[in-house]
């Protein structure tokens, strides 16, 4: 079989993709903490130290990130007000939008109005909203797999 050009290589894989694909994120904030994009990992089916869960808060700005490991989905609300409190306290900044899907466990809204945070979220069945953590959830996951091997 020969091939006519090297043009038609790029051709297959964009004949197997079901949708157009999304740019990519760019840091929208100005300040660090301005924004944080929060998102659940889990429930797998192992516990890794007790957890099948996890809590990814990922900075706008520095894309510093903190994972935060869960017994149960529900731990979610108790985590983000301690780290919205920790980093008040100890980085002596303020938290003035959280983004995250559409997820009931991020539904801190007399929390968020209290302490004057913007929560965003993403629309239903669009997870790409959520681009910046949900591509550190994957990062995450590579690094974990690869020290397994």
């Amino acid at each position: 079989m020969q091939l006519r050009s090297n043009s038609s290589l790029w051709f297959c894989p964009l004949a197997k993709q079901t949708r157009s694909t999304f740019p990519l994120s760019s840091i929208s904030s100005k300040v660090c903490l301005d924004l944080i994009h929060v998102d659940i990992w889990g429930g797998y089916k192992i516990a890794f130290f007790g957890a099948k869960y996890f809590l990814t808060i990922v900075d706008d700005f520095t894309r510093s990130t903190w994972v935060y490991l869960m017994k149960h989905k529900y731990d979610i609300m108790d985590l983000i007000v301690k780290f919205i409190h920790m980093v008040e306290t100890q980085i002596n900044s303020k938290v003035k939008i959280v983004r995250s899907d559409n997820g009931p466990e991020f539904k801190l809204d007399n929390f968020y109005a209290l302490k004057g945070i913007v929560h965003q979220s993403s629309c239903v069945n669009r997870p790409q909203q959520n681009g910046v953590v949900k591509h550190k959830h994957r990062h995450l996951l590579n690094v974990a797999r690869a020290l397994l091997i």
